[in-house]
């Protein structure tokens, strides 16, 4: 059985993927008990796990399912530090999207 995919998003793409499980990698920019705030290219809102173990102004990846409101409700969060170029991640957010027959079924 083939894994499912999770294509690498940003805020734009939240509402295309509502209900799907995704990667988004952003700056953690407010954390408020079970819930945090990421600035992936835009505000995402995020559930936290009990394993989430996010830093402020680090980068973390989530990956989690994109809930009707928008948010993400994580399975996995990966602290990714604070030495990140945020271009590179838009320009393979980009590439996702643009080839995206590499990387998902758009169906």
């Amino acid at each position: 059985m083939a894994a499912e995919a999770t294509p690498r998003i940003n805020c734009r793409y939240l509402e295309s993927f509502t209900n799907s499980t995704v990667r988004v990698l952003g700056r953690v920019t407010s954390l408020r008990g079970d819930s945090a705030t990421i600035d992936a290219n835009g505000s995402v809102q995020v559930h936290l796990n009990r394993d989430a173990h996010l830093t402020l102004n680090n980068a973390v990846e989530i990956i989690g399912k994109v809930q009707p409101d928008l948010s993400i409700k994580v399975f996995q969060a990966m602290d990714f530090g604070s030495n990140i170029d945020y271009n590179a991640v838009e320009a393979v957010v980009d590439a996702t999207h643009r080839y995206k027959e590499i990387f998902y079924n758009a169906d």
